[in-house]
């Protein structure tokens, strides 16, 4: 058959189009290798993505088993009000933080201990809106308080963002916390939290450093064991002496003259100049107090609790509260009992003065001051 001159060019033309095609292909195929290379520039070798070797036993999602630690002596118990678990042992210590120095960031949203803390360059800084469009497909589902701070170039301070921020940036610095009272942050909300920031770089163009996922379970688990050796709170309790009800009249009366404040959630609070809360005191029943129940409440009883961590000095704020407590006791015709409603003996007390000063000593060997704001996150 005869193959014309048309036909000869139609060939040779389709010919140029699939080589044209098929160049192209390659080209882009170079060009995605090369901007994954580069974003991801940096990366560690992850013993939980890259292989069976680094298989690790940290938690899993959805731990559970978790239980309330206890302080308990001869003729008394005090229990916690968090969920924070005890381990058996005792002599928990808090390894040493293994990822790089984050001086230069505060310690309120990123911190080298609470955190693990991802670093972002652009080339060119990139519109906060789309970053925070971005995350927030994702973000909630990472199981912990996230961050995202900034800085420009040439300046020396970094701040924390929002969805209102309008801004362009090319330092960005997104911190997970990696321990609070629900537990230590799980393999897989750090999964995700890699894997989110991992596609803003990506669709952004910015580079992404990132740590062992591995390490950073480890660092997250130890961290909450340590935490949780010496997560107590103490607790007293304000009971009427025959078995009665205080009128809750008085009871604002007492509690006011006492320095404690009633606040908008239905408890009253002594706190320091700074204003950080020193213990608590609210009701033994189910009912809040409120400046209009007190009116007509009647309870049999108040409950004061003191949060070891979260008090600068332990010893102090015991003192305190056991002052209240006893000021309590006799203005209102009670009496001072623990949490099995045995009378508070001399030896219960200076136990519980001992494993406050101990359990903050051993905060401060760890570097988490009780009170500051490391403690505050871990403990909340």
């Amino acid at each position: 058959m005869q193959i014309s001159d048309l036909q000869v060019a139609l060939i040779g033309a389709g010919a140029v189009g699939v080589a044209m095609v098929w160049g192209y292909n390659v080209w882009q195929d170079r060009r995605h290798r090369r901007d994954a290379e580069r974003i991801f520039n940096g990366r560690q070798p992850d013993v939980l993505l890259d292989g069976e070797a680094g298989k690790t036993d940290g938690p899993e999602d959805g731990d559970a088993g978790r239980r309330e630690p206890s302080f308990s002596e001869p003729g008394g118990e005090f229990s916690t009000a968090t969920e924070r678990g005890a381990p058996d042992s005792a002599a928990v210590d808090l390894p040493p933080v293994s990822a790089p120095s984050l001086q230069s960031l505060p310690a309120e949203w990123a911190d080298e201990v609470v955190d693990c803390v991802l670093r972002m360059t652009a080339a060119e800084p990139i519109p906060a809106p789309v970053v925070w469009a971005m995350q927030n497909v994702w973000a909630a589902d990472c199981g912990k308080a996230m961050h995202w701070l900034v800085c420009n170039a040439g300046a020396s301070a970094w701040r924390l963002i929002d969805a209102n921020d309008s801004g362009r940036y090319g330092e960005w610095a997104i911190a997970l916390q990696l321990a609070d009272r629900r537990g230590a942050l799980s393999d897989g909300d750090l999964a995700r939290f890699f894997d989110g920031v991992q596609q803003v770089a990506l669709q952004t163009g910015a580079t992404l450093e990132l740590p062992s996922r591995g390490e950073t379970v480890l660092r997250a688990a130890s961290l909450d064991e340590f935490c949780a050796a010496v997560d107590i709170q103490f607790v007293l309790h304000v009971v009427e002496a025959g078995g009665g009800v205080f009128p809750g009249t008085k009871l604002r009366g007492v509690a006011e003259a006492a320095g404690l404040v009633l606040e908008s959630d239905g408890v009253f609070r002594a706190r320091e100049a700074a204003g950080g809360e020193l213990f608590s005191v609210a009701n033994l029943g189910a009912e809040r107090f409120d400046a209009e129940t007190l009116k007509t409440l009647a309870t049999n009883g108040l409950t004061l609790s003191l949060d070891v961590p979260r008090v600068p000095d332990g010893v102090a704020a015991f003192d305190r509260m056991l002052d209240t407590a006893r000021l309590l006791a006799a203005a209102l015709g009670g009496v001072l009992v623990d949490a099995q409603r045995a009378a508070l003996a001399d030896a219960m007390i200076a136990a519980i003065r001992a494993k406050t000063a101990e359990l903050q000593q051993r905060m401060n060997d760890g570097g988490i001051v009780p009170g500051s704001v490391r403690a505050l996150r871990l403990f909340s």
